[in-house]
């Protein structure tokens, strides 16, 4: 993914190819806002789709709403260069809950959408949302050292190969405390309207880290299949909550053994011709 000016504004990161004539893949990320964690899925998701990562200024301290909005007119920016094209809207962790804010706000938008270990499982767990009231107690200079103790929960790191558990480290390290605090804040807060979840009628697949030790994904997907109505959980026994980083985890092909593909005869005769 080429990386444009992110401090100044929430943006898209685009990768270095640009396919117009696939569906638009529009990834939120999690806590970091960076949207480089999606690196290693990047290549795979490129068989089939035209990828944008949403990424968040690491000073950015906007509301659930601005977020929304910022992530709304980007899509309709894309769109207004090719039109005529499915979106699918993938969430993780923290951008789980931004997507579930982007779909209810633009339901019609979506095609399909993606929630992977979303964070409003926040809630469910007291004690993080206690932990993250006190969070501003801690100097700015232990982060460094408290972003290391937090990589376990995080990610089961055996199954994450040794770049990989670097990327995850610098980019924890890479947010500033006064985000971290301001982004648990968000968390803290969460809430969606479940009448208007309960009315996106396009399919929604919920993938959940069967190991996630930092939110219960298991739990919460399942609360989530039952007020969204056409959905389908995917448990990922062995993996943790930053799954998508595990070295045999390939989000491609989960969507594809999900039959969450379409028009994959159309993309394998484009692939076709360009060979």
């Amino acid at each position: 993914m080429t990386t444009p000016e992110v401090e100044l504004k929430p943006c898209f990161l685009t990768p270095k190819r640009l396919q117009p004539e696939f569906p638009l893949f529009v990834y939120l990320p999690g806590m970091d806002g960076t949207g480089q964690l999606l690196r290693s899925q990047t290549a795979g998701l490129e068989v089939g789709f035209d990828v944008r990562c949403f990424a968040i200024p690491r000073k950015d301290l906007t509301s659930w709403d601005v977020l929304t909005n910022n992530v709304l007119d980007l899509i309709h920016a894309e769109l207004e260069k090719s039109s005529h094209r499915p979106v699918y809207l993938c969430g993780e962790s923290f951008g789980g809950c931004l997507a579930m804010k982007v779909a209810i706000k633009a339901p019609q938008l979506f095609k399909r959408i993606i929630l992977i270990n979303p964070a409003s499982a926040f809630q469910l767990r007291p004690w993080l949302n206690w932990a993250s009231q006190i969070t501003y107690l801690v100097p700015s200079g232990l982060y460094d050292i408290g972003a290391l103790g937090l990589l376990p929960f995080l990610a089961s790191l055996p199954r994450i190969s040794r770049s990989d558990r670097h990327e995850l480290l610098r980019t924890m390290r890479s947010v500033p405390a006064e985000t971290v605090h301001w982004r648990l804040s968000l968390l803290r807060e969460f809430e969606i309207d479940e009448e208007q979840l309960s009315r996106l009628r396009q399919p929604v697949l919920l993938i959940a880290g069967g190991s996630d030790r930092l939110l219960p994904s298991v739990t919460e997907v399942k609360r989530i299949a039952n007020i969204i109505p056409n959905t389908e959980i995917m448990v990922l026994p062995n993996c943790g909550h930053a799954c998508l980083l595990e070295q045999d985890i390939n989000l491609y092909e989960i969507l594809k053994a999900n039959d969450f593909l379409e028009n994959q005869v159309d993309i394998g005769k484009q692939q076709e011709v360009r060979g």
